[in-house]
């Protein structure tokens, strides 16, 4: 009894020590056992796209300020307002401005009764100016008579020295009468200047008065409102906004900015689809408007704003929503077609692609790996088109079904089933 226990002790234990040094042995070979993931070529449709995200805006929006300082007083138009051209948007309060429309005419009327005074003063003087010239008419011709009685001593020549000085006086008068009417003449254009002058300030203060109510310049929707009644607004080059009115926000656009790799591809015309997050089961058409040659940020150089129009029919796009652009740059029917995995997968050693000496037009160059009895061989391609995930085969040997290696597979031990199920990279 005792022997056959030994025994069978001792059967049990060799059979233990073989299985672990099986198991041992199965481990060690299958460590360093590597395998390869594989994909096929396929022949189908490929579509180049650049990506991007930009935001909607109207295509044609207003800033409303205040040209004046003053309180606002009403408001008229809120958000979402449909407005006309012309329309009342809102009111300062009139009180200062009235006040300075009254004091500047009555400036005017006293401007123009200062006028009629010396136009009073200059008729005055235009009518003494004639009877002083005919009191010289007078002079000089008694003068003239009392000469001839003189000159045949009629007369004794002191009265002819009386008529002399009696004629010189009264032509010294005229000389001052002209010199008056000169000065009233002056006077009237002095005061026609003030007239002038003081209807400008009327105007002035018109114009002022005027722009207490601040109209839309445009027909449109206003988009923002950035005034409360009861706030005070400062004319000021750095006036605030006041009110923002979209003209038609049945036309948007999106204002994108694509790095200056992918703005070399773009065209105007191409079409485009975007999304945004408030419909993102919906998509929206557009095509390429306009490539900005300024860069989007004046700081810093290296990208550029593409503005893609947006057609809103439903009024469903709303001016800041993000949207995320798909341009597609060129599509083609029925080509082949590798994964973009296989041109990025490299042995482990292996050297890297040769470089490119061919033509453009025969695309770019490329490398793929195929299996040739287990062991990862080259392929050489040329390269067209890529949307992200694959990209054309322009030439090359691989047919519509080969294989290409598109990544590894390292199992490193034999595991229980449960793990063994689930290989890793």
């Amino acid at each position: 009894m005792k022997t056959g226990l030994r025994l069978l002790l001792a059967v049990l234990s060799v059979g233990l020590l073989g299985g672990g040094a099986w198991y041992w042995y199965r481990a060690k070979s299958a460590e360093g056992e590597v395998r390869y993931r594989t994909a096929k070529v396929q022949r189908g449709p490929i579509t180049a796209v650049v990506v991007a995200s930009g935001t909607l805006n109207a295509v044609s929006t207003v800033q409303v300020g205040s040209q004046i300082s003053g309180q606002v007083k009403d408001i008229y138009a809120d958000f979402n307002t449909a407005v006309k051209k012309d329309q009342v948007i809102a009111r300062l309060d009139p009180a200062t401005f009235e006040l300075r429309v009254n004091q500047a005419l009555a400036d005017v009327e006293a401007a123009e009764s200062a006028v009629a005074l010396a136009r009073s003063a200059l008729a005055a003087q235009q009518a003494e100016l004639g009877r002083v010239k005919v009191a010289l008419l007078d002079a000089q011709r008694d003068f003239e008579r009392k000469q001839t009685l003189a000159e045949r001593k009629f007369i004794s020549p002191a009265e002819l020295d009386k008529a002399r000085t009696a004629r010189d006086s009264t032509r010294g008068q005229v000389n001052a009468v002209e010199a008056q009417l000169k000065a009233s003449e002056a006077q009237v254009s002095s005061t026609l200047s003030a007239v002038k002058q003081r209807q400008s300030l009327l105007r002035q203060a018109q114009v002022d008065l005027d722009r207490t109510t601040i109209r839309a310049p445009v027909d449109g929707t206003v988009i923002l409102r950035n005034v409360d009644a009861g706030q005070t607004v400062a004319a000021s080059p750095q006036a605030p906004v006041l009110f923002t009115i979209a003209q038609d926000l049945r036309d948007m656009q999106v204002e994108a900015a694509l790095d200056q790799a992918e703005v070399g591809r773009l065209r105007v015309g191409l079409p485009v689809s975007f999304s945004v997050d408030a419909f993102p089961r919906r998509s929206f058409a557009g095509e390429v408007r306009q490539i900005r040659r300024s860069p989007a940020d004046a700081q810093k150089a290296g990208s550029y704003t593409v503005v893609i129009s947006a057609a809103n029919p439903d009024l469903a796009l709303l001016p800041g929503m993000t949207a995320k652009v798909r341009v597609t740059v060129d599509s083609r029917e029925a080509v082949l077609k590798v994964p973009n995995t296989a041109l990025r997968f490299r042995p482990a050693g292996a050297q890297a692609a040769p470089p490119d000496d061919a033509p453009e037009a025969a695309g770019s160059a490329g490398r793929v790996w195929i299996l040739q009895e287990g062991v990862p061989s080259p392929l050489d391609v040329r390269l067209g088109l890529t949307d992200g995930s694959a990209t054309e085969l322009v030439a090359g040997v691989l047919a519509e079904g080969a294989e290409v290696i598109v990544g590894v597979r390292t199992r490193r031990a034999a595991r229980p089933a449960a793990v063994e199920a689930l290989p890793f990279e």
